[in-house]
């Protein structure tokens, strides 16, 4: 058995001396102050006195090694053991060479797939603890944060799809009603059925009561006067409005 420690680092690679003191501050409030997180490099050291991680490259591996604590792309912080690995030295090396082959640097994310995902994927390999959550949960918020955006923004646009839709075939349905009630009396008994005045009575139940009417005497009564007649021509011309609306938005 051999132990497997992690070594975290203070984000300082930005090129600008303000923004790595910027994040250092950050880390400073956020880790040390209230124990949220900040913006952290890892590297994980088993067997021997190198350190792996992982970063980007336009071409080959993106898994790499160098002196523990001394990466000089970032400013160390700390250092913590995460257990003791049953694993030898060549079982060692074996994973280490599979990792190599999965992790290419051109697949490298800030947010989904950085060094901190890496040495989590490494520890839990050597079947050790991963890396405590304050190391890489800025990174996990906002990767969050962008898929639920995403996902927001799809079901709006398939609710305004449905919406349209759902005029489209209203107003058609209400149009058709209100000419066919115009053009001519409506006959009695259960002709009414296939009636355009019975679909409509039919239609105003389904959105007032969920369930349709009972019986054809109650369409009857609700379909018989001039003063229904007169809502569904005014329920056609809403409608035609909200379709209109609905056309003209983006």
């Amino acid at each position: 058995m051999t132990e497997v420690r992690l070594h975290i680092y203070d984000v300082t690679n930005s090129g600008s001396d303000k923004t790595n003191s910027t994040i250092v501050q950050i880390n400073k409030i956020f880790k040390d102050g209230i124990g949220l997180g900040g913006i952290f490099h890892s590297a994980v050291q088993v067997y021997g006195e190198e350190e792996w991680s992982f970063g980007f490259c336009e071409q080959g591996s993106g898994v790499f090694s160098c002196p523990s604590g001394k990466n000089p792309m970032y400013t160390y912080r700390e250092s913590m053991v995460l257990g003791r690995t049953n694993f030898s030295k060549l079982k060692v090396n074996q994973i280490l060479q599979e990792l190599s082959r999965e992790w290419p640097g051109s697949s490298y994310d800030l947010l989904s797939k950085n060094c901190n995902h890496f040495c989590d994927e490494f520890c839990e390999k050597l079947g050790v603890q991963k890396l405590p959550g304050w190391v890489n949960r800025f990174a996990n918020a906002g990767d969050a944060a962008i898929e639920i955006a995403e996902n927001t923004a799809l079901r709006l646009r398939q609710a305004k799809t449905e919406i349209v839709s759902a005029s489209k075939v209203a107003y058609r349905f209400l149009v058709g009603v209100t000419s066919s009630s115009s053009g001519g009396n409506d006959s009695s008994g259960n002709s009414n059925r296939g009636s355009p005045r019975f679909q409509a009575a039919w239609f105003k139940n389904i959105i007032t009561t969920g369930a349709k009417p009972s019986s054809s005497s109650e369409i009857e009564t609700q379909g018989g006067s001039g003063f229904q007649n007169h809502r569904l021509q005014n329920s056609a011309q809403s409608m035609q409005q909200s379709f209109q609306d609905s056309q003209r938005s983006p």
